[in-house]
């Protein structure tokens, strides 16, 4: 069992209807990001000139033959040189400007037809015209996510590969903050087997509420 497999309790996480917002039951003081604005940007048939590293194996067969060029989603973009310049007569706008490295993984096979892979990185400096909140005292963060997908490639060495794919990249512009949220409460987790009863060596464990009671 799970939220969404066999269960039928109220309190998890599903669609809800007019009817289901007469449950919420409190106000619930969350820390949070807030987004303040967001903006998407899409490029196809951009082109990079990749340097290679840390191949595995170490010492492929040659020659190789490119295969992908992909952003690696356990590594993600990471976002450098920031600048905030807000806009004279648009007080609640600036010019945003940042770079961003985004890690790549380079798939090969080897003149035996074996997969080989390669790091890589790609470098994209933006600017893009953002919505900015007033000063306070909470600072203001901008976050960036990126991904790259390339199907076509050219070594032009061992160690240096021509790449043409398409790129797309989330700026965010937010701030660590407290919201007051309405809530239907805490959810009921439902069990991932069933316990035989029986059997239990901490029965007092099991009995402890999974989340903090205010009474």
């Amino acid at each position: 069992m799970s939220f969404y497999i066999n269960n039928s309790n109220p309190n998890r996480p599903c669609s809800i209807n007019s009817g289901a917002l007469n449950n919420i039951c409190e106000k619930v003081l969350i820390e949070v990001d807030k987004v303040f604005d967001a903006c998407l940007s899409r490029e196809d048939n951009v082109q990079y000139t990749l340097n290679l590293t840390n191949f595995n194996p170490a010492s492929p067969t040659y020659p190789l033959t490119f295969v992908t060029a992909d952003s690696i989603p356990t590594q993600p973009a990471t976002i450098t040189a920031t600048s905030i310049e807000r806009i004279e007569g648009r007080p609640n706008f600036a010019n945003v400007s940042l770079t961003i490295t985004i890690p790549l993984q380079v798939n090969f096979t080897d003149a035996n037809g074996k997969p080989v892979t390669a790091s890589a990185s790609i470098v994209v400096n933006k600017s893009v015209v953002l919505f900015m909140p007033t000063d306070s005292l909470t600072p203001l963060q901008v976050s960036a996510s990126a991904f790259f997908s390339g199907q076509i490639g050219t070594l032009t060495n061992d160690t240096t590969l021509n790449v043409t794919g398409c790129l797309q990249i989330i700026i965010k512009v937010l701030a660590r903050v407290d919201i007051l949220v309405p809530s239907f409460g805490y959810p009921c987790l439902p069990p991932c087997h069933e316990l035989d009863n029986s059997q239990q060596s901490c029965p007092n464990f099991f009995n402890q509420p999974i989340y903090p009671i205010v009474r």
